[in-house]
């Protein structure tokens, strides 16, 4: 309402100022026909002038209306807004005092939802509190009743609860154990089928992929001669020449009466093939005294040292081993002229990269970490008699020393058990070592040895209680234990087994593996009368 008061005013001042300014417009131009016309003509002049003012007096009051009409329409136009507005918000405000309306009818609903709910709980929670307190006198009650009744169980029984108890124990024991064998040896047995059959199957497969000559060496070498005579030139004037053979070898020359030939005894193959080559040489040149003698082995050294070389890297070429140190491959190399039980340590070594190998590629494993860990696995016995320590040592300390992989360094230092194996290639290197030594010919040991073997073998046997005999059979790779049957029952034969297979780990080094059978048995006597 004031913005319509305010525009009626100004609409007012207009039209004040337009007559206002028409009438000096008037004003002025009658001055100037005043001074333009003559003093006769001022009659007329007036009397135009008068009739310019009343027409915009006329003018005036027309624009006057025309501003009020405006004026006027404009209000109402306003006032037309001004109700729609004010129409549309209290519809607005209505529909919200509705809405807020439903939200409390709805809370008021779950607020007495919520204290029914509040009741039920309440009455649970008394109920329960109830039960818990009947449940804790039944709990005292059946207390009271249990400790009457184990005074009962004492009187008439004459044992105290710990006496009962360790009998109950003894007998729950007694009972699992009987339990635990039964079914150990279910499952050992299951396992064991098909364990075996796959290691056989995957064995059988290796070895026969794998064909390796089994040829024993000795700690001697026959040199053949042309002719008796030529021992006595070998003999030299008072010895000198045999003297001088063997001081610059280290070899024994044994000439005796056999016909043709002279015998060259070693425990070191390296010396002994130098001595080997230079007597033959020697013999061939017909030209026998010291001072040749010490250069054809000077000669024959080097040409050994270069055969250990070419035989190491024909051994890593051989078995796809590349990339080796050049100090590994003449180390390897010296293995060539190194026996263990008679057995060439660089053709075992083959043999068990080649057998590691073939299992590692039909198991999955890493094949070329079973072929290298194989080839390198007993390196140390190439040094083991410059440097102090076993050969599993030594060859460890070389192959960290020339940088090979923790995996070929691990299967080294596990493959005869010194250390758990931790990977597949460590296993299989361990088992491939087993097979080379244990097939038949492939290495000897001596009858004192043997014997003294297979004694400790029984004698660690016969050790156990129950044990009445033992008998070592398929020379010492198998050995049959026979119980007292009084003394050992069906469950404990089980565990028996296993810990003399635990005491024969621990306290013998042997080749392969020891089976250990334990055999109860039980008789029974009836006499007819």
């Amino acid at each position: 309402m004031a913005s319509f008061y305010l525009l009626a005013a100004l609409a007012d001042g207009a039209i004040a100022g337009i007559a206002i300014a028409t009438a000096i417009a008037g004003a002025v131009a009658g001055f100037f026909g005043y001074m333009f016309y003559s003093k006769n003509k001022l009659g007329l002049a007036v009397k135009e002038s008068a009739r310019i003012i009343e027409e915009a007096h006329q003018e005036a009051k027309t624009i006057r209306k025309e501003g009020l009409i405006e004026v006027k329409e404009e209000k109402q136009k306003l006032r037309d807004e001004v109700d729609k507005e004010v129409k549309e918000r209290r519809a607005e405000l209505q529909r919200t005092e509705n809405r807020l309306l439903q939200k409390e009818s709805q809370l008021d609903k779950k607020d007495d939802a919520l204290d029914k709910q509040k009741a039920q709980l309440d009455q649970i929670k008394n109920g329960l509190d109830q039960r818990d307190k009947k449940l804790v006198d039944k709990e005292t009650e059946l207390s009271k009743a249990g400790e009457r009744l184990e005074q009962e169980l004492e009187k008439i029984s004459g044992l105290t609860r710990e006496e009962a108890s360790a009998q109950l124990k003894a007998a729950l024991l007694d009972d699992v154990k009987k339990y635990a064998a039964a079914e150990a040896r279910e499952i050992e047995a299951q396992a064991k089928e098909q364990a075996d059959k796959k290691a056989r199957n995957l064995i059988s497969l290796a070895i026969q992929r794998c064909a390796a000559d089994h040829a024993t060496e000795t700690t001697v070498a026959a040199v053949a001669l042309p002719n008796d005579e030529i021992k006595g030139r070998i003999i030299g004037r008072v010895g000198r020449n045999i003297r001088a053979l063997e001081s610059a070898t280290g070899v024994d020359l044994i000439i005796d009466d056999t016909p043709d030939v002279v015998t060259l005894s070693c425990f070191d193959p390296v010396r002994r093939e130098i001595a080997r080559i230079t007597l033959e040489r020697l013999v061939a040149d017909g030209r026998i005294h010291p001072a040749r003698i010490e250069e054809a082995v000077d000669k024959v050294k080097r040409e050994v040292e270069a055969l250990m070389k070419e035989a190491g890297e024909s051994a890593a070429s051989e078995i796809g081993v590349f990339n080796l140190h050049p100090e590994l491959i003449k180390t390897l190399g010296r293995l060539k002229y190194r026996t263990s039980y008679g057995q060439n340590v660089l053709k075992h070594s083959l043999e068990v990269a080649y057998l590691a190998g073939i299992m590692a590629a039909e198991l999955g494993a890493d094949v070329k970490i079973a072929k290298r860990a194989g080839l390198l696995h007993d390196i140390g016995k190439a040094i083991d008699h410059e440097i102090e320590g076993t050969h599993i040592q030594i060859g460890v300390d070389l192959a960290k020393k020339y940088k090979e992989s923790q995996a070929v360094v691990h299967a080294i230092a596990a493959h005869h058990g010194d250390v758990e194996a931790e990977t597949v290639e460590a296993i299989l290197v361990q088992a491939a070592d087993a097979i080379s030594g244990a097939r038949p010919g492939a290495r000897r040991e001596s009858l004192e040895n043997y014997v003294k073997r297979i004694e400790k073998l029984e004698t660690l046997a016969n050790s156990f209680k129950g044990v009445e005999q033992s008998f070592a059979v398929q020379a010492g790779r198998e050995i049959r234990v026979i119980v007292k049957p009084e003394e050992v029952n069906d469950s404990a034969m089980v565990f028996l087994s296993k810990e003399i297979a635990e005491k024969l780990e621990a306290e013998l080094e042997y080749p392969g593996q020891i089976k250990v059978s334990v055999v109860r048995e039980t008789r029974s006597v009836a006499i007819a009368k």
